[in-house]
Parts: C-alpha cells; structure tokens; sequence
C-alpha cells in the first residue's frame, strides 16, 4: 500500500485525506487485540484477589505474579523463533485459546470446589507463557497486514486499545467480577478470549513467512540473536529500553513505600495512591494518540529525546518533592513520552527488519528489555535498604540522564538511512 492520496486500501476503498486507510483486516486484528487485553488486563488483577481466599502469604500471593512474568525469560527466544516459522495468525489463535482453555479449567476447579494456590500457580504460568507467544506474534504480523509507512499510525492505534482495555478497563472489571464470585473472574475473561479468537478468525490470508527450509529452533534463535547484535541501530535502542526499564523497576519496587501511609513521605492512602498511577496511565493513552503528529512536527531524534527527558522526570522528581500533583504529572509527561517512545521504536524495528527475522527480532529486543525489570527491583530495594529511599530516586535519575549518551546514534539521518538500506534488501 503507498502513501499516495488515491493509493487503494486492503479492503478496495480508496484514501481519504492524503492518507490510506488502515483497512478492515487492520480493524478486525484491533478488535481482537483489544478482547485480548482486557481479558489479559482482569485476569492479572483477578488472580492476586482470589488467592488470598486461598493464602494469606504475601510471599505466595507476590510469586503469582512472578509466575506470570517467568516465561518471557524462559520462552521468549523460542517464542520469536515459531512466530518465524509458523502461520502468525495461527500461532496467535493458538495462544489464546490455550489461555481461554486454562482459564475455563481454573473456574471449573473453583466450581468442584477443587481450586487451591497451586493450581493458581499453573495457571498463571501457562497463561504467561501463551503470552509470550501471542505478543511476539502479534507485533510480528502487523507489517503483513499495513503499509509500512502506516506502521506509527497502526502501532499508536493499538497501543491505545490495549492500555485502555487492560490499565483502565481490565483492573476495576476484575474487582467487579471478583466480587460477584471467583467462577465469574474466570469464565468472564476466558469469553473474552474466545471472542478475540473469533475476531482474528475474520482477519483473512495466510501468515507465514517465506524462510529456508530445515533448520533447528536453536539456530534459528541463533540467527535472530546475531541479527539484533550486529545491527548497531537496534542493539542500541535494546540496551537503551533495557537500562530505562531498569530505572523504572527499580523506583517503582520502593514508591507504594515513598507514597502510602501516614508515615511515608508523601502520606497518601491507598485509595489517593490508585488515583496517582491513573496518572500515568492517561498519559500512556495520550502518547498512543499523539506519538505519530509530535514525531511528524519534531522529528524522530528529537522527539525521542524529550521521550528519555521524561523518563529522567519519572524517577527523578520524588527525589526532590513529596508534592503528589508535580509527582502526578511526572507520572503522566513520563508514560506519554514512554508510550510515544515505543509507537516510534517499535515501528522502526518493524521496517527495518527483515519479515523472516521480525518474530525473532521482537523477542530478542524483549529479552533485554523485560529481563532488566526484576534486576532493577531488586536493586531498588538493595539501595533503599542500605541507603534510604529517596537515595533510589537520585540513582536512577543519574542514571537515566546516562541514556541521553546513546542519543548520538540515532539521529534522523541514520534513522532513515537504515529504513533505506532494508528497503533495498526487500527489492
């Protein structure tokens, strides 16, 4: 699909407005993705606030959440690896299913009276590491469906459906649900992934990559792994988010303490709390609408800058101030340029990457990215042990104003350059 003002688009209707439409495909995928992540967003929730009718142990009721996150260390190489090898719708039809499986089992535990913490614990494991598969997928197979110059505009699109469903959607809906009966907290959200599998049902063609044939899953992993190693501009851009996600772990692990309680800090309660990190979630919704205009206007380089900028807000301004509206706002200038930040990369990583290595790319770039987030909690709290807590704001802060070095790198002409010298290898 061009860019052109009467460029056809994938479902036969031309563009409006200089611009092509995304097209129905674009929109039933986003449809599904949005079922999905609110199905995601309630169970997250959901899973925490039933175990506690099971356990009382803060140290059970965390590791839930730790079940949930283990499989992207352990499967996320050969997660990207199949979404190179197999049909990417299918391996995302497969991985919800799988996830509105092990959720329709859970509740019918919970019915028989059969459910316990440890079948909690096997279910949160298995729906993680559907996920692995599923998001891997999902970013993978999005260049086969738009334009690659619609990328930016389909990416923010998608990202505004996800955060909504699962960050402003997903939590009360679980509370809600919870509160009705813990069957209805799983068959609610299973039902929602099998509606999102019907709706990706209706995305038509087939998605498979032409690649070689033969081959193990090792090498293949081997092969996306040199790719991201030897492309200095996504090396970059990995180590860069994976140094970022490190700051941000780390202040986040300690903030309910900075934040909650009257003899904190800030003194919020916990309900003044909840209503702090919506800031940040309105903020990420609003970077998923604006990342392509502000890109367009400021340019890529420096729009990205003012992304790390923000970030250096995040975890530096409780450093100097207890006020929760400059600290709320902080939250939200940091999840805006934090959301603007990925539309950007993430779009630039799916231009530039060869379609045979996209799913593999992905996962590689997410290995380092999310394996830093619980090194960076566990270094938050080291230091805010040792140290206290405001010493962990100071840290991060520093070390975020490090990432500005990287910046050189990636200017607007070896941005584009490196889009130039893909488009030449597709030729």
């Amino acid at each position: 699909m061009g860019a052109g003002g009467s460029a056809p688009n994938d479902d036969g209707t031309p563009s409006r407005g200089g611009r092509p439409r995304l097209g129905t495909a674009y929109w039933r995928l986003w449809t599904s993705s949005g079922l999905s992540n609110l199905a995601d967003g309630t169970i997250k929730v959901a899973l925490p606030l039933v175990a506690v009718g099971f356990t009382r142990s803060p140290l059970l009721i965390a590791g839930l959440t730790l079940a949930v996150r283990l499989p992207w260390l352990l499967f996320a190489l050969p997660a990207g690896a199949l979404a190179d090898r197999l049909d990417r719708r299918r391996a995302m039809l497969g991985a919800n299913t799988l996830r509105a499986v092990l959720l329709g089992v859970l509740a019918a535990t919970v019915v028989l009276d059969l459910g316990s913490i440890w079948t909690l614990y096997v279910v949160a494991f298995g729906i993680g590491a559907a996920e692995t598969v599923y998001d891997t997928s999902a970013q993978a197979i999005l260049p086969q469906i738009v334009g690659r110059d619609q990328l930016p505009r389909a990416n923010g699109r998608l990202y505004m459906a996800e955060l909504t469903t699962s960050e402003f959607v997903g939590p009360p809906l679980a509370g809600f649900l919870v509160a009705a009966g813990v069957a209805a907290a799983f068959t609610i959200p299973a039902a929602l992934w099998a509606i999102a599998v019907a709706a990706l049902l209706l995305v038509p063609g087939p998605f498979r990559v032409e690649r070689a044939r033969g081959g193990t899953i090792r090498a293949d992993i081997a092969e996306g792994v040199r790719f991201i190693r030897r492309h200095r501009l996504l090396r970059t851009l990995a180590i860069m988010v994976g140094i970022s996600n490190f700051t941000a772990s780390a202040m986040m692990a300690i903030f309910v303490l900075y934040a909650v309680g009257p003899t904190s800090p800030m003194g919020l309660s916990e309900q003044a709390y909840g209503l702090l990190l919506t800031s940040a979630a309105a903020g990420s919704v609003l970077g998923s609408l604006v990342a392509e205009q502000i890109s367009r206007k400021l340019g890529r380089a420096r729009t990205l800058t003012l992304t790390l900028l923000g970030h250096v807000l995040l975890v530096g301004v409780p450093a100097v101030t207890t006020n929760p509206f400059l600290i709320g706002a902080a939250l939200f200038v940091s999840a805006t340029g934090g959301v603007t930040w990925n539309v950007l990369t993430v779009s630039l990583r799916q231009r530039i990457t060869p379609d045979r290595l996209l799913g593999r790319a992905n996962s590689v770039h997410r290995l380092v990215a999310w394996g830093t987030l619980p090194l960076g909690a566990a270094a938050g709290g080291l230091l805010a042990q040792l140290f206290g807590l405001r010493t962990v704001f100071v840290v991060m802060a520093l070390v975020s104003l490090g990432l500005l070095a990287g910046m050189p790198l990636l200017t607007d002409d070896r941005l584009r350059a490196a889009e130039r010298d893909a488009e030449r290898q597709r030729r």
